[in-house]
């Protein structure tokens, strides 16, 4: 009988185990998601599961759903055509620049954030608790704003809008909201800071978003009792 005890317990621990070490990571995204110009070990979204999985938690590379130049629309679209294992331990929502990029409007961008974000809580098993959004980064900063004349005032204030309105949606729903585009700024156009292209962020500026970001992520992703 205790034998038996004993091999049960035994079982259990090991299906606990295996359940936290299936924790599934999803990120929603754009080019800054996909890491444009970055090896895949670079992205930021890459590098925070790593980190994640150094501090003690169990969680999967990541599963990406991110391309460059995507804006709201063309995401959700994307994801219409996605397959999912939900529900995800940890869901990262970055969308928006291209919105902004392309001059569309801020209402437009609320409405399809709000949906995404939506979607992005569903796929977390309807827990807002596991779901990060992450602020867009002021490109304007960058030689590539410079070199095509964009007035980078202009952009900040732009994107200061955007964010605004991103962090407002996610307080509302109850999702953690973390701020890269203040070290977007910091970095501005550093040598180590952007890649070739002068205008996406190197893997050393990534990692200075996971730093950020792993606070938030980790509480997210660590399982507990609901």
């Amino acid at each position: 009988m205790l034998r038996s005890f004993a091999a049960f317990i035994a079982l259990a621990v090991l299906a606990m185990s295996d359940a936290q070490a299936a924790g599934r990571y999803l990120a929603l995204g754009d080019s800054y998601t996909i890491g444009e110009g970055v090896a895949p070990e670079g992205r930021w979204p890459v590098q925070l599961a790593a980190r994640l999985r150094a501090d003690g938690v169990a969680i999967d590379d990541p599963q990406i759903i991110a391309m460059t130049g995507w804006t709201t629309d063309e995401l959700s679209v994307a994801m219409d055509a996605a397959t999912f294992s939900p529900p995800y331990a940890l869901v990262t929502l970055l969308i928006g620049v291209n919105n902004q990029y392309r001059g569309r409007n801020l209402a437009n961008y609320r409405e399809e954030f709000a949906t995404l974000l939506a979607r992005a809580i569903a796929l977390a098993g309807e827990r807002a608790d596991h779901v990060v959004v992450v602020s867009i980064p002021d490109w304007g900063v960058t030689g590539f704003a410079r070199a095509h004349g964009r007035n980078a005032h202009r952009v900040g204030i732009e994107i200061d809008a955007f964010n605004a309105a991103a962090r407002e949606i996610a307080h509302d729903r109850g999702v953690a909201f973390v701020d890269v585009t203040a070290i977007s700024r910091d970095a501005g156009d550093a040598p180590d800071a952007l890649v070739a292209d002068r205008l996406h962020p190197s893997a050393a500026q990534y990692a200075r978003w996971t730093e950020a970001i792993l606070a938030a992520a980790r509480q997210a992703a660590t399982p507990r009792t609901r």
